[in-house]
């Protein structure tokens, strides 16, 4: 490193700590966020370094993170995108390409997922022409159970896409059983649970392919970002291709002839020696990251462990400073899992003497942010009404956290002071309303 550009780093870690002094926690006065990045020094200067060195598009920062991330999920191969909503298409469309033969899915293939949900995980479903096959979760976890599932299965099912909810493992080892009898493929949707484990092993590891988000709300920030992740190589090499506009060849970005037959290719009806960087086996898209995002996601990864930490230690302390109140549906982890949590869910009983609205309002006017249970049941808004969809079972329970559900934080930001007040605020209201 340059005196120089050592020069500028210190500075800019000095000039982030420089701004760190928000002064003390002031009940009902200061902001207590739901969700949010947790950053420091060595981020803000993961981030200089990158631009000092101009590294504008994926580059060895890239490569690095998607290394050092897949062998955290133990998964084989990991590829950067600009977002989870991204990583989630491109996962599902992978199952659609022509080099799976005889196994990709095609227009009019059903898929299972959950109503209660982000719209990300159902809308790579209807993108590619595929149906998206409905099923209820339980209250509580949030989650389906591998019995729903198992009643949704069809003659035109071939694939199962579902996200752990609010970092709550679903019952993935026994859907990821489901699947492989069925001969299924199994999307995990890890955005909100990178972390967790189920039977002692980490989401993100049961299914054909797993995705991530880096979006600041998430366990890890880039800004913007996510990421698939896969131990299937045909697959990891269709998703590429895909991401990178579709194109057939693998060279990295400056690369040239990584293969050492650049001009020794013949495909489709093109001339041979058509140049490989140039073919397309992929109707794809242009979906990556930058070495700027990867070189924040690079130190941030770095604490993952000691935010997960924080994140069960902070769900800990809502749970049992909240335990025991009436009239409130308490969130519970799904047995045999290890949640790194998202979020905090309080249900409010339909028979409650008050509304959901009405805590919500009383904790929003503390300044206590909360956030509702994403799209409560996806089938009921104006985007999917006229989709061709299929509801197995009815969706009472995602009706009622419709109605019913809302969410507070847990990220690591969060202080004991900050919880305690969340947990007084609620414990006020509810003595006041009997």
């Amino acid at each position: 490193m340059t005196d120089h550009k050592g020069l500028i780093l210190d500075e800019t870690r000095k000039l982030h700590l420089s701004r760190q002094d928000d002064g003390p926690f002031v009940p009902g006065v200061t902001e207590i966020w739901p969700a949010g990045a947790v950053l420091d020094e060595t981020d803000r200067a993961a981030l200089v370094e990158a631009a000092l060195e101009m590294r504008i598009a994926a580059g060895p920062s890239s490569r690095r993170f998607e290394s050092r991330f897949a062998r955290k999920l133990g998964r084989r191969k990991a590829h950067l995108t600009n977002s989870g909503s991204s990583a989630n298409l491109l996962a599902l469309t992978s199952f659609t390409s022509h080099l799976l033969e005889d196994a990709r899915l095609v227009p009019g293939d059903e898929v299972i997922t959950v109503a209660a949900g982000f719209p990300t995980t159902v809308n790579p479903i209807i993108q590619n022409g595929l149906v998206p096959v409905f099923v209820d979760v339980e209250l509580g976890t949030y989650n389906t159970t591998a019995d729903r599932v198992a009643q949704a299965i069809g003659p035109r099912t071939r694939a199962i896409m579902i996200a752990h909810a609010l970092g709550n493992p679903f019952e993935v080892a026994e859907i990821a059983q489901l699947a492989e009898n069925h001969g299924l493929f199994l999307i995990e949707d890890n955005c909100d649970a990178v972390g967790s484990t189920y039977d002692g092993r980490l989401t993100g590891s049961f299914g054909d392919i797993t995705t991530v988000s880096f979006y600041p709300a998430h366990h890890l920030a880039m800004g913007e970002g996510g990421c698939v992740l896969t131990s299937n190589l045909a697959l990891a090499r269709i998703v590429e291709s895909l991401r990178d506009w579709g194109r057939d060849c693998w060279c990295e970005p400056g690369e040239t002839n990584k293969c050492l037959k650049r001009f020794e290719y013949q495909m489709g009806t093109l001339p041979a020696g058509y140049d490989h960087k140039y073919i397309f086996s992929h109707v794809g898209y242009n979906l990556k990251a930058t070495d700027i995002q990867a070189a924040l996601g690079l130190t941030q990864l770095e604490k993952l462990d000691d935010f997960c930490a924080a994140r069960r230690r902070n769900w800990r302390r809502l749970r049992d400073g909240l335990d025991g109140l009436p009239h409130l549906i308490l969130p519970e982890a799904t047995p045999r899992s290890d949640p790194s949590w998202f979020g905090f869910a309080l249900t409010v009983d339909p028979e409650a003497p008050f509304q959901r609205a009405e805590l919500v309002d009383f904790l929003e006017g503390r300044k206590i942010g909360t956030r509702r249970l994403f799209a409560g049941n996806l089938t009921r808004h104006p985007a999917y009404i006229d989709q061709e969809h299929r509801v197995v079972g009815d969706l009472t329970n995602s009706d009622i956290i419709t109605e019913q559900t809302f969410w507070i934080g847990v990220y690591p930001a969060l202080t004991e002071e900050m919880l305690d007040y969340v947990v007084s605020s609620v414990k006020e209201f509810m003595g006041a309303r009997g």
